[in-house]
């Protein structure tokens, strides 16, 4: 039987402690007069490549049974107008009528995009995000009273998983439910970057503001500790908490979704998802390039998480704060890794424990620094270029050609990289921003329907 302790008030955790649980007919009845709508965002490729299609149908067949949703949206992105078709009869096979295509590329849509790019909204940088993004919008159009998230690529999907996590917010209004899982295939451990890059910053986190006391830090520390997953990324909300909630275009959506949970919300829970292995794609480390994969995908929680810390929350940093973290950092996934060793050995798994200290040591150690450079050094080290090239005459030829200017020019790109790669406004600031914006998405939501 599952461990079924509560640890916290400020959090609800539901524990599955039987094989089954059949939830089904209590939200269908709760949701008589409730209308709960499921976003699912997708590639092209998930139903179209041969090795992926069958979990992608998978899904679809498993949701037919969740007669409570009001709606389903699927987000396509990189698709073709042959791949909407494909998808089209995958659908209609299947037997789902309660479906909306949100082709992302296709000329409804793109209008939507160009009417928010107009409006200072930048969307250009592609992604799950982008994605997501517009589905928020398409489902407070669709008049959703709650919105549930699903990956395309989940390999061990039940619809039972999503009754549970629907269940607390349907029956119990509770406003944010997120789901937790085992992320191992019972030959080895899975959820590196939660295991080894989360959990271990947060602990450092922690262990530095005891040690100055910054009580304020320590909450919300305190409060993503408590998830058991804090990346997951199926996840219902309440639609007014949704409308609320400021957004994120990179990897750092789910870290973001529970700071602003933790400012927003106060009816909040955590569902176990499954009692057994929970499986889907996993990303490549890339160590050698911060663009793809495990690497970029450190970088942008890093970030997320110290941002949301320094800028928002008010954390004053000295110049020794981001080489103090990395070292303390270091130190707790050494000790956490040593732990996770001996609990594959208990268990009998396979464990490379060298492939690990790697991925601690050359990915997000240097995220780390990497990140600290973003957030402390670009104004320091202008201002330090710029005395230094003033006071100092050898330099005057290359000021001439333009050195200093060149300076303070990367210093823009880079802020303004850093700001545009973040927050998204909540949807409540973009109706504001551009008055009939919803009407417009329904608009295009009966175009699209009409074929």
């Amino acid at each position: 039987m599952s461990n079924f302790s509560q640890k916290s008030t400020k959090i609800t955790s539901f524990y599955q402690l039987l094989d089954e649980i059949d939830l089904l007919d209590k939200l269908i009845k709760y949701s008589r007069w409730k209308k709960p709508v499921l976003i699912i965002p997708a590639l092209a490729s998930e139903f179209i490549l041969p090795e992926r299609q069958s979990v992608f149908e998978n899904i679809l067949r498993e949701l037919k049974g969740a007669r409570y949703l009001a709606n389903i949206i699927l987000g396509l992105d990189r698709a073709e107008e042959g791949d909407v078709q494909k998808l089209h009869q995958i659908i209609a096979d299947i037997g789902l009528d309660n479906v909306l295509i949100q082709w992302n590329d296709g000329p409804h849509f793109s209008r939507l995009y160009e009417l928010l790019e107009g409006a200072s909204i930048d969307l250009s940088q592609r992604g799950k995000g982008r994605n997501l993004f517009m589905s928020f919008g398409v489902a407070i159009a669709l008049g959703a009273t709650s919105v549930g998230l699903l990956d395309a690529d989940i390999k061990t999907f039940r619809r039972t998983q999503l009754d549970q996590l629907f269940f607390p917010v349907q029956v119990f209004d509770y406003e944010f439910s997120k789901a937790y899982y085992v992320r191992s295939d019972g030959r080895r451990f899975f959820g590196r970057v939660k295991r080894l890059l989360v959990d271990p910053l947060l602990i450092s986190l922690k262990r530095k503001f005891t040690d100055t006391g910054e009580e304020k830090m320590l909450r919300l520390v305190d409060f993503l500790l408590l998830f058991n997953y804090q990346l997951s990324g199926e996840v219902v909300i309440d639609i007014e908490l949704l409308k609320r909630m400021r957004y994120t275009l990179n990897w750092g959506v789910e870290v973001l979704s529970l700071i602003e949970v933790y400012r927003k919300a106060s009816q909040i829970a955590q569902v176990q998802f499954t009692r057994g292995y929970f499986d889907h794609k996993h990303q490549k480390v890339s160590a050698s390039d911060a663009e793809k994969g495990l690497h970029k995908m450190s970088i942008d929680i890093v970030a997320t998480l110290l941002k949301a810390l320094i800028v928002d929350e008010g954390l004053e940093v000295s110049t020794h704060f981001f080489r103090d973290l990395a070292i303390t950092y270091q130190s707790v996934a050494e000790d956490l890794i040593k732990k996770y060793a001996e609990n594959a050995k208990f268990n009998g798994l396979i464990y490379d424990r060298d492939e690990e200290e790697r991925f601690v040591d050359e990915v997000i150690t240097d995220a780390i620094y990497d990140v600290g450079e973003l957030l402390d050094a670009p104004q320091n080290i202008s201002d330090m270029f710029l005395r230094y090239t003033t006071m100092n005459p050898e330099f005057e030829r290359f000021n001439k050609l333009g050195l200093q200017n060149a300076v303070l020019e990367v210093e823009k790109r880079t802020k303004h990289e850093y700001r545009i790669t973040r927050d998204l406004p909540s949807w409540t600031r973009i109706e504001e921003k551009i008055p009939g914006i919803i009407d417009q998405i329904i608009d295009v939501i009966e175009e699209v329907k009409k074929g």
